[in-house]
């Protein structure tokens, strides 16, 4: 199978790249105004009917700049996932131009759940739902939450009376809450819980694929160009040793995170065994380069000023949203012992 991107793609990657190196001060809206999440859209919503590998493209090449905003939390999160589990109509007037969307993936001690303890109870052509989500990307500022509950995916407006968005910590500083409803009033998506979950891995893998390609290149870029006793530190053999280890890593999160993205983009995707192998790696190999990427930029590395701190905080982020390293081998050793 050949992953290289087609001519649509690179045209998009061409378009991120560009409104990047204009450095807008709403990046997101720049985004925004240029089509880049509403071409995602079916035609039926009035988008262009791109798919899951193009919205793999924005989100990949954002990161590249360590500048992924709100895009993985709508474009992964929220438009992804409701062009591949709701109708037209649906999608139409949740995903509107500009709007911030997100997911709820995680509970306290359960990341993805696929048997949520938030509860959903009917209620004529609405659902009620209660329970309690946490690592909440924008909740507060979204249109609306997609939350998997005992019932299926429902779409919950943060605004609605008994929502309550807590803000916790994040390492990158973005938004990020933990959501308690009480009997909210919501409107049904989808049963299929799992594949909310396996689109928003395959996103996540996307932004981990660009986070470890830009810090490659920025710690590359880095070595070349510092002397130390008047050679580059990129000729001395433990540094080049060290570079190479943070580029076989790069190159493995890419090959999986597009393995993924393209098994998530099949309308029956074998269940994202694809998915799996990619998690563990962002979860522990990922930080692991970043650490790496860190040590070899020497005191410069944690300068918060510098953007090294950018690629390795949204890093830890990604990590800890998919459960941790643990977690993860957990679920790939049952996975592999199973079949």
């Amino acid at each position: 199978m050949d992953f290289t991107r087609d001519s649509t793609q690179t045209t998009v990657a061409e378009m991120v790249d560009g409104l990047i190196a204009r450095e807008p001060a709403d990046l997101w809206a720049a985004l925004s105004d240029a089509g880049l999440s509403t071409m995602l859209l079916p035609e039926a919503a009035g988008g262009d009917g791109l798919g899951i590998p193009e919205a793999a493209v924005v989100l990949t090449e954002l990161a590249k700049h360590a500048a992924v905003g709100p895009a993985l939390a709508t474009i992964g999160f929220g438009i992804v996932p409701l062009t591949a589990l709701a109708g037209p109509e649906v999608i139409a007037r949740i995903a509107q131009p500009g709007a911030i969307l997100t997911a709820a993936l995680a509970e306290p001690r359960s990341p993805f759940p696929l048997d949520p303890a938030t509860k959903a109870v009917p209620d004529g052509d609405r659902m009620r739902v209660t329970g309690t989500k946490i690592a909440v990307a924008y909740a507060e500022q979204a249109h609306r939450i997609l939350v998997p509950t005992s019932e299926g995916i429902v779409l919950v407006d943060p605004k609605a009376d008994g929502v309550t968005c807590t803000r916790t910590p994040s390492s990158t500083g973005e938004p990020e809450y933990v959501v308690e409803m009480d009997d909210v009033p919501g409107e049904f998506v989808s049963l299929d819980t799992a594949r909310l979950y396996r689109l928003a891995v395959a996103a996540i893998g996307a932004v981990a694929d660009g986070l470890a390609a830009g810090a490659a290149e920025l710690t590359a870029t880095h070595l070349a160009n510092r002397h130390q006793f008047g050679k580059p530190l990129a000729t001395f053999q433990a540094v080049a040793g060290e570079i190479a280890d943070v580029y076989v890593t790069a190159r493995t999160l890419h090959v999986a995170a597009v393995s993924a993205v393209w098994q998530a983009s099949l309308e029956n995707d074998g269940g994202g065994g694809d998915g799996d192998v990619l998690a563990y790696w962002i979860a522990a190999e990922l930080p692991a380069a970043m650490q790496m990427c860190h040590h070899l930029h020497g005191g410069i590395g944690v300068d918060v000023t510098y953007p090294m701190h950018r690629y390795y905080s949204a890093a830890k982020d990604l990590a800890r949203l998919l459960g941790g390293a643990a977690h993860r081998l957990e679920i790939l050793g049952a996975a592999c012992s199973s079949n």
